[in-house]
C-alpha cells in the first residue's frame, strides 16, 4: 500500500501559484496551482540554471523560470522547445481539500544536488570573437581614440 504525506490544504497554495515543501535531504519540492485547482510538484530547480521554479509564473500547466524564462511543463517537468531538459516531478494526491505527496518520492526521489546540465537544442551561437580583447595589462581607453579629454 502506497504511503502518503499530508502537505497542506489546497487553500494554502495561491491560485497561479505555489509553495516549497522542505525536505531532510536533497533540494525542496514546488507545488503549483493553476486557475483550474490542478496541483502539481516538481523538484524546486530549472533544469537549465538552477532558478527556484517555485518563484516562477504560472500559466496553464506550465511555469515559467525567474531566471531565465524557461518555460517548464507541469505535467511531466520537461522543457519546452527549443529548450531541453527535466526537472523530476512528485506524485500528488488531492483529497477533500488536503494535498499529500508520496512518502517514499519525498524521502528518495532527486536527492542528489548535482548541478543542472541541460542547456538550448539547437539554438545558434555568436562565433567567438578573435583580437577583440586588449593585450593582458592593457588599460581598456573611454571614449573614441584621439578625443580631447
Amino acid at each position: 500500500m502506497t504511503e502518503w504525506t499530508r502537505i497542506c490544504t489546497l487553500e494554502d497554495i495561491p491560485v497561479l501559484g505555489s509553495r516549497r515543501v522542505e525536505r531532510a535531504q536533497g533540494l525542496d519540492v514546488a507545488i503549483f496551482r493553476n486557475s483550474q485547482d490542478q496541483v502539481f510538484a516538481l523538484l524546486d530547480r530549472c533544469p537549465h540554471k538552477g532558478g527556484p521554479l517555485s518563484q516562477g509564473i504560472v500559466f496553464g500547466t506550465s511555469v515559467a523560470c525567474p531566471l531565465h524564462n524557461w518555460t517548464i511543463g507541469l505535467c511531466d517537468g520537461q522543457a519546452s522547445a527549443p529548450d531541453e531538459g527535466c526537472t523530476p516531478k512528485f506524485s500528488v494526491k488531492l483529497e477533500d481539500g488536503v494535498l499529500f505527496l508520496k512518502a517514499a518520492e519525498l524521502q528518495g526521489h532527486a536527492t542528489d544536488q548535482t548541478r543542472p546540465i541541460a542547456g538550448p537544442k539547437k539554438r545558434p551561437h555568436a562565433p567567438p570573437l578573435h583580437g577583440s580583447l586588449p593585450p593582458e595589462g592593457a588599460q581598456p581607453s573611454l571614449g573614441r581614440s584621439g578625443a580631447a579629454a
